[in-house]
């Protein structure tokens, strides 16, 4: 009986404990920024294979630049309308405008939104992106007031935000005039030390979510840059855009590991107030410097991370091309180097980015400079014209 009466007893703890565990925390909202400013026949398998994962676009539509003024984004209404997506459209106003004109501003803005509305398009907000410096944000948040009384009520107006601002006391009313903010933790400060610090975002993440009592979201790198060098020592940095310049490129990406264990953390234990993440950008088929979509699918889903490069070899007539594939989920930097056992070679040759060393029965390919591997992508890495290549004595060292 007194047997009994313990076990009824620990089954009864644990059954209250199992009852006291907190409920998972649902997932956060996952969305986009399509930031191309002239939209491609890429973007069309680009959009169709992020909608699974991806809730909401948030679309880069009209800028503003000193000397240029007004430039808007050539996108493809049809596309946006087909994906169904809700859409935000983006206006870029360059943090080095002298000033802003309230009046123009929100009239360049209020015509966007009924042209697009004229082609069809349903908008769900309107985000301002303004790296305004702190002196400033007085006058950028009179402008805002200005908006949003010139928007529609029922359509939600958000701003991109920058961490320098949590140092200025007039934050909180900036961001009273908005429905929602864009906390960016990206390329924030001199592009030298990186594109992304985990350490600082999660800082950052805190002290917004301590100010602000309104949702807000957090944007995220899923692409790299270029450093060049000027004659006046701080580097020109190149993006999406080449350009012409001389010198070597200092090519900095953000590491999908890293933001992986953030996202991980945000999920387990996300702070106040924060709804979602935003990924900057839609990555297209020839976007050299952004990660994969299945790379930027796998970490939004929180997926285990992983490269697998496996030889592949196609022969005729005893003529093979040698390549790499990436069987994993991950993009991977091109492997250090390649060694074929081999029986009978009468040439071979390396192809651009690798050289070939030749010996009796071993051909090793080198690579000579970086390059990276798209998750389910494949890389061409030269060719032999031989007897026999036993793929299993073959070697693809990272």
């Amino acid at each position: 009986m007194v047997s009994l009466t313990r076990l009824l007893v620990v089954m009864t703890a644990l059954a209250l404990l199992n009852g006291c565990k907190p409920e998972t925390a649902p997932p956060l909202d996952q969305q986009l920024y399509v930031w191309q400013r002239q939209w491609t026949p890429a973007h069309d398998a680009a959009l169709r294979d992020s909608r699974a994962d991806f809730s909401t676009l948030r679309v880069l539509a009209l800028q503003a630049f000193p000397q240029v003024g007004w430039n808007r984004a050539r996108i493809d209404p049809a596309l946006l309308k087909r994906d169904g997506r809700p859409l935000i459209a983006v206006i870029r106003l360059d943090g080095q405008l002298n000033s802003l004109d309230e009046d123009e501003a929100t009239a360049q803005i209020q015509q966007l939104i009924g042209d697009w509305q004229a082609q069809g398009l349903t908008l769900a907000g309107v985000e301002i992106d303004h790296d305004a410096g702190n002196a400033r944000l007085p006058a950028y948040r009179e402008f805002l007031r200005h908006l949003r009384l010139a928007l529609s009520s029922t359509l939600p107006l958000s701003i991109t935000a920058l961490p320098s601002w949590l140092d200025s006391a007039e934050l909180p009313a900036l961001l009273s005039t908005v429905d929602s903010s864009v906390l960016q933790v990206h390329a924030v400060s001199d592009p030298r030390r990186g594109l992304f610090d985990p350490a600082q975002a999660r800082n950052w993440v805190k002290a917004w979510s301590r100010i602000t009592s309104k949702p807000f979201y957090l944007a995220l790198p899923a692409y790299g840059v270029a450093l060049l060098p000027s004659a006046s020592g701080a580097p020109v940095v190149e993006s999406e855009v080449r350009v012409e310049r001389d010198g070597e490129r200092q090519e900095l990406l953000a590491d999908p590991r890293q933001l992986s264990n953030l996202g991980a953390e945000l999920r387990v234990e996300p702070p106040p107030h924060l709804a979602g993440l935003i990924w900057f950008r839609l990555p297209l088929a020839d976007d050299r410097r952004a990660w994969s979509l299945p790379t930027l699918r796998a970490v939004a889903r929180g997926d285990v991370l992983d490269s697998r490069l496996v030889l592949k070899l196609s022969a005729q007539d005893g003529l093979y091309d040698i390549g790499i594939r990436n069987e994993g989920n991950l993009d991977s930097a091109w492997p250090e180097r390649l060694t074929l056992l081999v029986q009978g070679c009468e040439g071979a040759d390396a192809l651009a980015g690798y050289t070939l060393q030749q010996g009796p029965d071993l051909l090793t390919f080198t690579r000579l400079r970086d390059g990276r591997i798209a998750a389910g992508g494949q890389r061409a890495i030269g060719w032999a014209r031989c007897a026999k290549i036993d793929q299993g004595g073959s070697n693809v060292h990272p």
